[in-house]
C-alpha cells in the first residue's frame, strides 16, 4: 500500500500489536483482541483500547462499525509492516547503513542453510538491479 503522507512512527509494543490485527484477516473488534493478545500480555482491555486507539491516530490501523462494535484492521499486510519496521530501524539505528546488521550476521555465525539461501537471493538482487536487470 502507498501513502501519500508519512505515517507516525511506533514503539515496539504498538508493532506487536499491529501485526497481531494485521494477522487477522477480517480484522479484529477490541474484545476480541484484548481476549487473545491482552490477556497473553496481562493487558487490561482498557490498554489494548488505548493502543488500538493510538495506531488509529496514527494512520496504522482503520476501523468500522460492526454490529454495535468497531473492528479494527490494519492499513498494510504483515509483510509491509516488517519491512516498515525494518526500513525504520536501519534509518534511525544504523544511520541507514546495513554494514553493522551485516557485520552482526557474520559474526554471530548462526545463519541456517535457509537463511544463507535466502540471503545469497537477495544478494543476487540487489547485483540484476544494479546491472538494470528486472
Amino acid at each position: 500500500m502507498t501513502m501519500t503522507a508519512e505515517k507516525k512512527s511506533i514503539g515496539d509494543q504498538e508493532l506487536i500489536l499491529l501485526r497481531h490485527i494485521a494477522g487477522q484477516p477480517a480484522g479484529a473488534t477490541v474484545g476480541e483482541v484484548a481476549e487473545s493478545f491482552g490477556a497473553e500480555r496481562e493487558l487490561a482491555r482498557s490498554t489494548v483500547l488505548t493502543m488500538m486507539e493510538r495506531l488509529r491516530q496514527k494512520g496504522h490501523l482503520e476501523r468500522r462499525p460492526d454490529g454495535g462494535v468497531f473492528r479494527y484492521s490494519a492499513q498494510e499486510s504483515p509483510g509491509e509492516l516488517m519491512q516498515g519496521a525494518v526500513r525504520s530501524f536501519v534509518e534511525r539505528t544504523l544511520s541507514g547503513s546495513v554494514s553493522p546488521f551485516v557485520n552482526y550476521l557474520a559474526e554471530r555465525g548462526a545463519v541456517s542453510d535457509g537463511e544463507l539461501a535466502e540471503l545469497e537471493a537477495l544478494v543476487e538482487t540487489l547485483h540484476a538491479r544494479r546491472k538494470g536487470e528486472p
